[in-house]
């Protein structure tokens, strides 16, 4: 049998693998979603009405005791939140699935921790020693990780399998006219958009911490997002689409699953239990899981979707994940460092204190 301390020691690490098979799922289902035509906005505010929906009750129930006036200044960092986060990194994610594949996508999501390594650095939130041994790896590894993406982007390659989904050509956005030309377009202007979906998260991920420490109500502080992200996105949906009523309207299984899943289980669980491990382990033990989701995407591409793998993503995945775990490596021996270097320290003032 398993003791209380085993459990505590594992559960983060079970956690994390459950949080990236929901990833992948939804990644998956999200392409199956937009190859049948479901529209970016439409999608994006179902989902955000479901996330609004059961984050709600929860944080009502569990932060009620706890939660902080709502300023207006806390209006502002929620409205920002919103249009960025859940609206415009969503939308950019799907342009990015729609010209590309589901394990594209995830590769280029894995760049999430050298760009925000990158961002912190150019704003000096994050300090850089060039010849220690742990600034060393960073730079390696954000300049192979760099490489790699920008092979995901340019070096397409033959296609290592061959496919034989059962989707229509009329229906597939993602590979309809995919050869010659206009292919290779849509296949940069993909790359291009997962860009600025990574560089929007790591600039995100900045103004969300500055807006957890005035609002340290994680619950209330999402549902309060998601409510913002529905009205955002309904309202562009509305303007854009003021014409056609008849994309609000789910159509089939698949585009029903869809926003269920990635209301409830994605926005919902798939929250609660990544929280739950930057809490427990820290935000860099929970980066280092991240590619896990690429792998369980290309299975799930491969044998359920029978989407094509190229020679390119093969290669630029090798080299971004390379990249990622020298930055993470860096990263880790840089913290490590700071507090050995600080036990002398704050051995130093106990010390003085008994004299």
């Amino acid at each position: 049998m398993w003791s209380a301390g085993c459990m505590e020691q594992w559960m983060p690490a079970a956690a994390m693998v459950a949080t990236n098979v929901v990833i992948a799922i939804m990644t998956a289902l999200i392409k199956q979603a937009l190859n049948q035509g479901m529209n970016r906005l439409v999608l994006i505010t179902f989902r955000q009405m479901v996330a609004t929906v059961f984050l709600g009750p929860i944080a009502y129930f569990k932060e009620r005791k706890m939660r902080p006036k709502f300023t207006a200044e806390i209006f502002v960092y929620t409205f920002l939140s919103g249009i960025i986060g859940p609206v415009l990194l969503q939308y950019t994610l799907f342009v990015g699935l729609d010209y590309t594949t589901a394990t594209f996508a995830a590769t280029f999501s894995n760049m999430l921790p050298v760009v925000t390594f990158l961002i912190s650095l150019a704003f000096r939130f994050e300090a850089l020693e060039v010849r220690s041994m742990s600034g060393s790896f960073k730079i390696s590894g954000t300049l192979i990780s760099l490489g790699g993406a920008m092979m995901l982007t340019f070096y397409k390659g033959s296609a290592l399998t061959h496919t034989t989904s059962s989707i229509s050509p009329a229906s597939s956005s993602g590979h309809r006219e995919a050869g010659g030309e206009h292919g290779t377009v849509r296949w940069v202007l993909g790359s291009v958009s997962m860009l600025a979906n990574v560089v929007g998260f790591a600039l995100w991920l900045l103004l969300q911490r500055k807006f957890t420490r005035k609002y340290p109500a994680v619950y209330s502080a999402t549902a309060f997002m998601s409510l913002f992200s529905f009205i955002q996105a309904g309202a562009l949906a509305l303007s854009i689409q003021r014409t056609s009523i008849a994309v609000w309207a789910l159509k089939g299984t698949i585009e029903i699953v869809t926003v269920v899943y990635c209301g409830v289980v994605a926005s919902g669980i798939g929250y609660l239990l990544l929280t739950y491990c930057v809490e427990k382990r820290g935000p860099v033990f929970t980066a280092a899981f991240s590619p896990l989701s690429q792998i369980f995407v290309a299975g799930i591409d491969l044998f359920i979707l029978h989407e094509p793998l190229y020679l390119g993503s093969v290669l630029g995945s090798v080299l971004v994940i390379l990249g990622l775990y020298m930055v993470l490596w860096g990263k880790k021996e840089e913290a490590a460092n700071a507090v050995a270097s600080a036990k002398p320290v704050q051995a130093e003032v106990e010390q003085q204190e008994k004299v």
